[in-house]
């Protein structure tokens, strides 16, 4: 590759672009070309977070306006719907990492259940990578449409997956209960709530209906061969950013919670951004604040052997914009670490 990549970012000035920012203005190997937004055409980034005060960044501007001839790598963190109907006009060449949900679903169907849109770029959407970073590193080599997972399903699958995988796990009856802080829903979310209700209580939303079910189902799905539906009801509480998910199963017969815990040492132990901690441990969220990693913790329920798995990460990195410069760094063949220690 070359000694530096040429990076533009769609949806500069939301939460995730602007981690986006704070994270690529210290990574060695990228320049920021372009950081663009709908409005606000011609105000400095600054201007929305005052954290970032680099002088040489480039103005906000429109999307159309992107010299592509320029630009290596396209970061698309903007509603649903609107990467797909960019990915039409990029060159071939330039690779899109995208944050939306847009290529998470396979099954377009399903996903204008869930999303209420048609897919614009079906052929695309085929050929997308879903990229928790851990599951894929050497897939996403050569891909030019990185899918970047949910803050939630990040948080979930990361332990879920290697134990229904390695059936440890009976697959009925698998809940997983999330908090998150109220940057996970977004800025336009934050500004319909009254501010005592967003920093004075705890609220359950999307109950049996969240969005990012959709991908929780597809990749268990892929895993397993078989449908498995788990319990997953999300809450926003009284905190910026962070994620701590619950998650409750119940082993197969002569397997434990140690069985459960020796394995997922085992498959993280060459993987930096996840931490085991130690069996039966207690964990929050203010260990992975303002990180790409991930902490879990495995603990034995009190009767009927039963294992209560707990999993933390900051949502608007390691569930957003840290793991899509990880998957950014594994796809050109770079340390996946670089611009996020």
């Amino acid at each position: 590759m070359k000694d530096s990549l040429n990076i533009a970012i769609g949806g500069a000035t939301g939460y995730v672009g602007l981690e986006l920012i704070k994270i690529l203005i210290k990574h060695p190997k990228i320049k920021i070309k372009n950081l663009c937004a709908q409005k606000s055409i011609g105000k400095s980034i600054s201007y929305f977070d005052k954290e970032i005060k680099k002088k040489k960044l480039p103005r906000i501007s429109r999307i159309d306006k992107i010299n592509w001839n320029d630009i290596d790598v396209l970061f698309t963190a903007l509603p649903n719907g609107e990467s797909q109907k960019i990915s039409q006009k990029i060159p071939n060449r330039v690779k899109l990492i995208d944050l939306s949900a847009d290529f998470r679903i396979k099954n377009t169907n399903i996903y204008k259940k869930w999303y209420g849109i048609n897919h614009a770029n079906k052929k695309l959407n085929q050929d997308s990578i879903y990229a928790i970073s851990e599951f894929c590193k050497k897939k996403l080599k050569d891909t030019r449409i990185i899918s970047c997972p949910g803050c939630y399903p990040t948080s979930i699958l990361l332990p879920l997956i290697p134990i229904i995988s390695n059936r440890l796990i009976d697959y009925k009856n698998i809940i997983a209960d999330s908090k998150s802080g109220y940057s996970g829903a977004g800025k336009n979310v934050n500004k319909r709530f009254k501010k005592q209700h967003l920093y004075n209580s705890v609220s359950a939303y999307g109950i049996g209906s969240h969005r990012h079910m959709a991908e929780i189902d597809q990749e268990i799905l892929k895993i397993s061969g078989k449908k498995i539906n788990i319990t997953f009801t999300p809450h926003l509480i009284p905190m910026f950013r962070g994620i701590l998910s619950t998650i409750y199963v119940k082993p197969t017969l002569k397997n434990n919670a140690k069985t459960i815990y020796k394995l997922l040492k085992k498959v993280n132990k060459n993987n930096y951004f996840v931490k085991i901690a130690k069996f039966n441990s207690h964990i929050g969220t203010g260990n992975v604040m303002n990180t790409n990693f991930c902490q879990i913790s495995v603990c034995e329920d009190r009767e009927n052997n039963g294992v209560i798995i707990v999993s933390v990460i900051d949502n608007l990195i390691k569930g957003a914009a840290g793991q899509a410069v990880q998957n950014m760094n594994l796809s050109y063949g770079i340390d996946e670490s670089l611009g996020l220690k």
